[in-house]
């Protein structure tokens, strides 16, 4: 690409001249800000120093012999100490015929369609989802799996060997209290009987729990209970804390309630997984990596790293690390998230061998993973490093935030199928469903939905807290997925329309582009470079933002230069080829994304 020709180019010249030893990579290049002539922009100030001139003179002497050994140079300014190239356009061109038929442009040659074909490295094992079953999916987990399943596929777009985990939290206080609660107060109520998707169902009882959790409380409180331990000691809660007793010792009643009211869950969630279009190669579950994690901290503690406490509980102090004590095992022997998290990371280790564990969990966990780290490197376990935190922003409404316990979340089903009627509604409106039968507008409006719900949550960088209004996300103009879809769509229609066939074995020669033209072959050509750093920085945001300056960067061509009246047939057919790859570009960006490109809208 070109960034790498510029940079060999400029360390060779500055080597020979000024006495250098600089590798290319050394070299700073960047994109020439749009308050420059340029395309290009070398940072000429690191050799100032060895050229023993006025960074203007650097800039002079630089640039000047860059355009006398670069042809892809067509001319260059110098600002200060930053030396402003201009790509001739002859080069774009050069690139475009090289890559036109490439449906996978941008993405590593050993990454297919059925996947990564020779995998570069160890791989790379991404935990997402991470669902508690006592409450359904909800606004903030969308957030979660979204940006777990679209960062997997970045990094498979790569050439990383991607393995996507999903651990359950099947177990703990929280499980037990919608368990406690359905069985007092349920009356036999089933997904069946009730016709409830099951998540919603025990989540149901969840929230039944807290109110009766508050209700006790209060009533303490008013017979003269401090409320601190009036909220420890409440009956229902000290009954709740019984029964995961009883279920880590293996009660056998206790056990079946549980299994059954998971199996609910479960069915729900695949269900809204399906809906989202995110998936896993594995599905781990507390419930079978607490055990190993209780065997780990057992064994830290005979081996000296940990310690105990009289009332038997079993402690990580990490002092030296500039932190305080962590419990891994509490006094009754029962376990805590930190200890499921030492199994589940020590299996993965074991199974995957992989080059890195990310973990996809919101920035209020960001604590326990640094913990996390820290504890299993005093247990001696030096791949502990490999674990990286992907921490991302809470999802909050114009209303506030959500609170699980009492009920305000914003279901995940429900606002998927909110968005499919805003999107039916706003479609319809505009007519942009004339000539679809009543499968294929119903289809549509699916499409459009979640491309707005994806496209909304997955531009906002992930370490930003971020405002979430579905009405401003189902547009089809401004920022949003549908105006990229429909853009997408456009081009389809246009290459339909032009009546032309095998576009991808046209040749254009002595085509003399205009500046739009070319602005948009500049941001194709980018493509690579924009895959590369969201791979870097595990941010989708890029290719989202990318896709949107890509669309809007088109429908400004579209609007202003005439396709299919254009009288000059090379100049027409090479107008075709750019849109086409436009939209096949498009159309990689959005799949990184998880949307989907409708041929038509």
């Amino acid at each position: 690409m070109i960034d790498q020709i510029i940079a060999s180019q400029t360390a060779k010249i500055v080597n020979e001249a000024f006495g250098l030893t600089l590798e290319s990579t050394q070299v700073q290049i960047q994109k020439t800000s749009k308050d420059f002539e340029g395309n290009i922009t070398v940072v000429v100030f690191p050799f100032v120093k060895a050229a023993k001139k006025s960074p203007e003179q650097t800039a002079q002497f630089i640039g000047e012999k860059l355009l006398e050994t670069c042809k892809e140079i067509s001319k260059f300014n110098v600002v200060k100490g930053f030396l402003n190239l201009e790509i001739d356009a002859n080069y774009y061109l050069d690139f475009l015929e090289k890559n036109k038929t490439d449906e996978r442009f941008g993405f590593a040659k050993t990454w297919s369609l059925s996947g990564v074909e020779t995998p570069t490295s160890k791989p790379i094992v991404l935990e997402y989802s991470s669902p508690n079953t006592n409450k359904p999916l909800h606004l903030g987990h969308i957030r979660n799996n979204l940006l777990g399943w679209s960062v997997a596929e970045i990094l498979k777009a790569n050439g990383y060997d991607m393995k996507k985990v999903n651990l359950v939290n099947d177990r703990g206080i929280h499980i037990c209290k919608s368990m406690l609660a359905w069985q007092r107060y349920a009356n036999g109520e089933t997904p069946e009987n009730t016709g409830i998707k099951g998540d919603h169902l025990v989540g149901k009882y969840y929230v039944k729990f807290d109110q009766i959790l508050k209700s006790q409380v209060a009533e303490m409180v008013e017979n003269g209970i401090e409320k601190d331990v009036a909220e420890k000691t409440a009956p229902i809660l000290l009954e709740a804390q019984e029964m995961l007793r009883k279920w880590e010792a293996g009660d056998e009643d206790v056990c079946k309630l549980w299994k059954m009211m998971n199996s609910w869950v479960y069915a729900g969630f695949d269900k809204t997984y399906k809906k989202m279009g995110v998936d896993f190669d594995k599905i781990y579950y507390e419930s079978e990596t607490y055990l190993l994690g209780k065997e780990i901290a057992l064994k830290g503690l005979t081996d000296g790293y940990l310690v105990q406490r009289e009332d038997s509980s079993i402690w990580a102090d990490l002092h030296e690390n500039g932190l305080d004590e962590k419990l891994l095992l509490r006094k009754d022997g029962t376990s805590v998230y930190m200890t499921q998290d030492l199994g589940t990371a020590k299996l993965r280790h074991d199974e995957f061998n992989a080059e890195k564990m990310i973990y996809v969990v919101g920035n209020e966990q960001n604590y326990h993973f640094d913990v996390l780290k820290i504890v299993l490197k005093k247990l001696g376990y030096a791949w502990a490093d490999s674990i990286s935190h992907l921490s991302y922003g809470m999802v909050e409404l114009p209303e506030g935030k959500m609170k699980s316990r009492e009920g305000t979340v914003v279901d995940a089903d429900d606002l998927i199928e909110s968005m499919i009627e805003t999107a039916k509604k706003t479609t319809e409106e505009l007519g942009k469903i004339d000539n679809f039968d009543s499968e294929e507008a119903n289809a549509l409006y699916k499409t459009i939905a979640l491309g707005a719900l994806k496209y909304f949550i997955l531009k906002v960088d992930p370490v930003k807290n971020m405002l979430f209004n579905p009405n401003e996300s189902i547009d089809f103009n401004g920022n949003t997925g549908p105006f990229i879809q429909y853009t997408h769509a456009r081009i389809r229609s246009l290459i339909k329309r032009s009546g032309l066939e095998n576009l991808d074995e046209k040749t254009f020669a002595n085509v003399n582009i205009l500046d739009k033209e070319k602005q948009i072959l500049i941001l194709l050509h980018d493509f690579p470079g924009v895959v590369k750093q969201a791979g870097d920085n595990l941010s989708p945001a890029l290719i989202a933002n990318y896709a949107f300056d890509l669309a809007k960067e088109f429908n400004g061509f579209y609007q202003d230069i005439p396709v299919l009246k254009e009288e000059n047939q090379n100049l027409r057919e090479f107008r075709l080829v750019l849109s086409k790859f436009t939209a096949d570009v498009l159309k990689n960006a959005l799949g990184l994304l998880g949307i989907t490109a409708p041929e038509r809208m």
